[in-house]
């Protein structure tokens, strides 16, 4: 048997109140302890599935309002920390029991291939790399982040580094028609994972800084459920089955899983399954099964309510509530009838947008507000593909698949449902109920609502704009794209130019020829674009709110590119 020692690991996901989740992958079977150096601590027997396994430990007994060291144990054996790594201890951070009053520090990016030396093509330097060497040349807890927010693409089954490919050449049996190039099995999306988090700048950040992360397009394919007919085209393929149901378990296990808050890990069911199998391997393969074919449910809202896994969820800190949304696994794909989220869990996400806080955050990894040109042309392609000349919708889906127009623009009703909710819920919707004296009305309107997304290969701030009156909070896009990526040269001038007046007046002219209607939000760019890799920090202090978006240098150190504070007039 193995030595114990961790193969990934530890990742500090959680941090509730007094506990903190700790996710890890271990070489072998063992129990997994956490002691923190207050005396605070947690254990859990690892769980296996396809010859890989998994713990996720819930620490207890934390101090409030404190940061604390701990360590990590296989088997009684001291694993984390690594001797002589010359790294700052890894610390788990509280906030205080009554943290209303307390400042809320959300890092956020989205698309991260893996590191310089490992990646096929050269890169500029790594966003996150360079953020994780600056904490650690002045290290200080209290100045941590709250929260990391990954908004998609944290690795990339279709884009694979030189030496993931090395290792599918060696495999000797591999689905008939598979990529050569692409991972495919379960295990072939561990080496994607164990390759991006034992960097060991980013192994340090993912131990101390708390961690939430939702997916994209690329954990599974590009352009991933773009529509009906890719779905029916992406089944015909030999491997397609074994893909999607391998990065839907992976997903699962390797980033969902981590985003369960202490509370939720004892009545997720699917959990509770995994840890009373022996071998969880074929109750994760039906999982990643079935989880894909609800997506063919999801028009139909008390079906779907009853098979579905939602992959969205919701989270507090102190007055700020982030509500992370699901943009690809769960869309509904019905020509006429196309939304981001099916009908059940567009009621969740209301449930979740109404409530007492000061700053709505919407975690979405497409952006809601693209610039106006690329927007309105996507909204014209959806409206077309929907056209009852079979030759048009034919062109039309041709091009949606080809130029990647498959944002909350190309799904209209959505599109406009989100902007709606904002505006209901910025001009103080009933169903807000305030909880401070003096507050003003019982629903006083929030003080910022923010859409955090990533995706679109470039960095920039957008206002949006209400025709009501009675719409007095500040709503943005807030745009980080890529952490460790590139746009290619040939394209940036066109997202340039998809926010100028002209091109996009004859964009829209285009889709209202079309029969689209005028949208039921305005929106106007405030800062960037910005091309580079990239990470923002969105602040919240009191009712004020700012974002900053920092670039790499050549030289890998990072800069301000952008600064907004978002609760001033704009």
């Amino acid at each position: 048997m193995p030595a114990p020692h961790l193969l990934i690991g530890p990742l500090l996901r959680r941090v509730v109140g007094t506990r903190a989740t700790v996710w890890v992958e271990t070489a072998a079977p063992a129990v997994v302890r956490v002691r923190t150096a207050d005396g605070a601590g947690g254990s859990a027997h690892t769980f296996t599935a396809y010859d890989h396994h998994y713990a996720l430990v819930v620490v207890e007994g934390l101090d409030p309002d404190s940061a604390t060291t701990y360590e990590v144990l296989v088997d009684d054996e001291v694993v984390w920390p690594v001797p002589g790594s010359g790294f700052p201890p890894s610390v788990i951070r509280t906030r205080a029991a009554d943290d209303r009053d307390q400042p809320v520090r959300l890092l956020f990016g989205s698309c991260r291939e893996t590191t310089q030396h490992a990646t096929a093509r050269k890169l500029p330097p790594d966003a996150l790399d360079a953020y994780a060497r600056r904490l650690m040349a002045d290290f200080e807890p209290a100045a941590l982040p709250d929260l990391l927010v990954l908004l998609g693409d944290q690795v990339y089954a279709d884009v694979t580094s030189p030496t993931v490919r090395r290792l599918l050449r060696r495999r000797r049996r591999r689905p008939r028609g598979a990529p050569a190039d692409q991972v495919v099995s379960f295990d072939e999306y561990t080496k994607l994972y164990l390759e991006s988090w034992r960097d060991p700048e980013i192994r340090w950040l993912l131990s101390t800084v708390p961690s939430v992360m939702i997916f994209d397009d690329h954990e599974i394919i590009d352009d991933w459920n773009t529509s009906a007919s890719w779905r029916a085209d992406a089944r015909r393929q030999p491997w397609w089955a074994e893909r999607i149901g391998s990065g839907l378990a992976s997903y699962w296990v390797y980033q969902h899983l981590g985003n369960l808050a202490p509370d939720e890990i004892a009545t997720d069911p699917l959990l509770a399954k995994i840890l009373a199998a022996e071998d969880a391997t074929g109750v994760l393969r039906e999982f990643g099964e079935r989880v894909d074919k609800e997506s063919d449910l999801a028009h139909d809202t008390e079906r779907w309510r009853a098979v579905q896994y939602q992959w969205s969820y919701a989270l507090d800190l102190g007055r700020t509530r982030l509500v992370m949304l699901d943009n690809r696994c769960s869309r509904v794909l019905e020509p006429t009838n196309r939304a981001m989220l099916p009908p059940g869990e567009w009621s969740w996400f209301l449930d979740q947008a109404h409530g007492v806080y000061d700053h709505l955050v919407v975690g979405a990894s497409l952006p809601w507000l693209l610039p106006p040109g690329i927007h309105h042309v996507e909204a014209w392609n959806e409206r077309l593909a929907d056209s009852r000349r079979p030759w048009v919708a034919r062109v039309s889906e041709k091009l949606r698949r080809g130029l990647d127009l498959e944002h909350w623009a190309a799904f209209r009703r959505s599109f406009e449902a989100l902007g709606a909710t904002f505006a209901r819920i910025g001009s103080g919707s009933p169903g807000r109920t305030g909880d401070r004296v003096g507050a003003g009305p019982a629903y006083a309107p929030p003080a910022s609502i923010s859409v955090l997304s990533g995706d679109v290969h470039h960095s920039y701030v957008a206002r949006a704009r209400f025709d009501d009156p009675s719409v007095t909070t500040p709503v943005h896009q807030l745009t980080c794209s890529p952490i460790h990526n590139q746009v290619p040269a040939a394209i940036q001038p066109l997202m340039r130019i998809g926010w100028s007046p002209g091109p996009a007046g004859a964009a829209w002219a285009l889709a209202r020829s079309a029969g689209v209607r005028s949208p039921g939000v305005r929106w106007r760019k405030l800062a960037g674009p910005y091309f580079g890799n990239a990470i923002a920090t969105l602040v919240h202090q009191g009712r004020d709110a700012e974002v900053t978006i920092e670039g790499t240098t050549s030289d890998g150190h990072l800069r301000p590119v952008m600064r907004r504070r978002l609760t001033d007039a704009a």
